[in-house]
């Protein structure tokens, strides 16, 4: 199927421009100022030979068919006006859409065990369920985890993938991507993007051949979407559609459509979210109540804090802030990483990799700082209060000197 958004524009344009623009250069010549909507599950053809060709032909190739749809299963015009438009803000060849992010990473990997490449390297931390994937062994991967000086010793004849998160999740921590690829040799190198966005960084430009997102995050961007992305070279992208028409995890047409709507906005919320966070970062690093702040020299919306009260009373006395898991939304968000999303990493392996007990992750959104802080404010001191001073080995590393070094670190 040609690509609904129109030819590639001859010249370079911002980010912001392609955000409004990307995947919607032909609707002018339809007639059309909003995308359309395509829900159609199936699509009408009176030419079976035909179709039986380019059913074929995509079973073979894994490139988009020529002509109309086949089958909702195989591809959507929505869905691929966003994997055009995501694709050209990554820089990237192609992208590829799927229900989830987990989705998403999953076909990543089944891509490369196809080929019998079964061992991923891997650095910690990553998203909670990201961790597990690999370690339950759920698809038959064995992992390596290792810190970045680490991952080129780790390669082996069967490594298919390095899987990296930068800004990572929930701690922030940051890698150097160039230096990771370069690490990485042949082996394709995953960067999960999903904090930092296009609109902070383009791991492909840092060598990075497979960008992962959770659209369900920035991307989206008002929490009311579920969707994975890939962003790749063409090559990469055909195995991916082929893995998903075979197992299913595609993404409805209408979250493609939301996604592609919150794309146009997302230069501006990012940075608007960004300029509130690194305020709100250097308030708690100035605050006694808190004990570390993290929050990343790239900068971006997320802030991780620990507390010296209880951070459970933290989470039950926000009212401005919503108690909620996920990020990237329009509204802040706030969660304990230790018993949401990363309750499903081993113990042990969570504090080494410097998610404490006692750490806060926080999704700064559109608010005003002063009205955040006021929330945070009487939350911290409900915690102190209430909760008490708290005792914990993984982040009593922090203390003074964490709080005055986190902030950029």
């Amino acid at each position: 199927m040609e690509t609904p958004s129109g030819p590639t524009p001859p010249v370079r344009r911002s980010l912001s421009t392609e955000a409004v623009h990307a995947g919607r250069e032909d609707l002018a010549e339809l007639g059309l100022h909003a995308p359309p909507l395509d829900l159609s599950t199936t699509y009408p053809s009176y030419d079976s030979r035909a179709e039986a060709a380019r059913i074929d032909d995509f079973a073979t190739t894994g490139a988009r068919p020529e002509g109309p749809p086949v089958y909702a299963r195989l591809d959507n015009p929505t869905t691929a006006r966003f994997e055009t438009a995501l694709a050209r803000l990554e820089g990237t060849e192609s992208a590829v859409a799927f229900a989830s992010g987990m989705a998403a990473l999953t076909a990543c990997l089944m891509v490369r065990n196809s080929m019998g490449l079964r061992h991923v390297v891997a650095v910690r931390p990553l998203y909670g369920c990201s961790d597990h994937l690999l370690t339950a062994g759920l698809l038959g991967n064995e992992v390596t985890w290792v810190d970045p000086a680490g991952i080129a010793d780790a390669i082996r004849p069967d490594t298919g993938l390095v899987l990296v998160e930068t800004p990572a999740n929930p701690t922030l921590a940051e890698l150097d991507l160039a230096a990771v690829a370069h690490s990485c040799g042949a082996v394709p190198l995953l960067a999960d993007n999903t904090f930092a966005t296009p609109v902070l960084q383009r791991p492909a430009e840092q060598g990075a051949r497979i960008v992962l997102h959770s659209a369900t995050k920035y991307l989206g961007g008002h929490g009311d979407v579920l969707g994975g992305v890939v962003a790749c070279d063409e090559e990469f992208a055909r195995k991916l559609r082929q893995v998903r028409f075979a197992t299913g995890g595609v993404l409805h047409p209408l979250a493609g459509y939301l996604l592609l709507r919150g794309l146009s906005t997302l230069p501006v919320r990012v940075r608007a979210a960004s300029a509130t966070a690194a305020e709100l970062a250097r308030r708690l690093a100035d605050d006694p109540r808190v004990t570390r702040v993290r929050y990343p020299k790239l900068g971006g919306a997320m802030v991780a804090f620990e507390t010296a009260g209880d951070p459970h009373e933290v989470i039950a006395g926000v009212r401005l802030i919503t108690p909620a898991v996920s990020l990237g939304s329009v509204d802040t968000l706030i969660q304990h990483p230790a018993s949401i999303s990363h309750r499903i990493v081993d113990a042990d392996d969570r504090h080494a990799s410097g998610v404490s007990d006692r750490l806060l992750r926080m999704s700064v959104g559109l608010e005003d700082a002063d009205d955040l802080w006021a929330d945070l404010d009487q939350a911290l001191d409900r915690a102190m209060r209430d909760g008490g001073p708290v005792s914990d080995t993984a982040g009593a590393a922090g203390g003074a000197a964490g709080r005055k070094q986190g902030v950029a670190g």
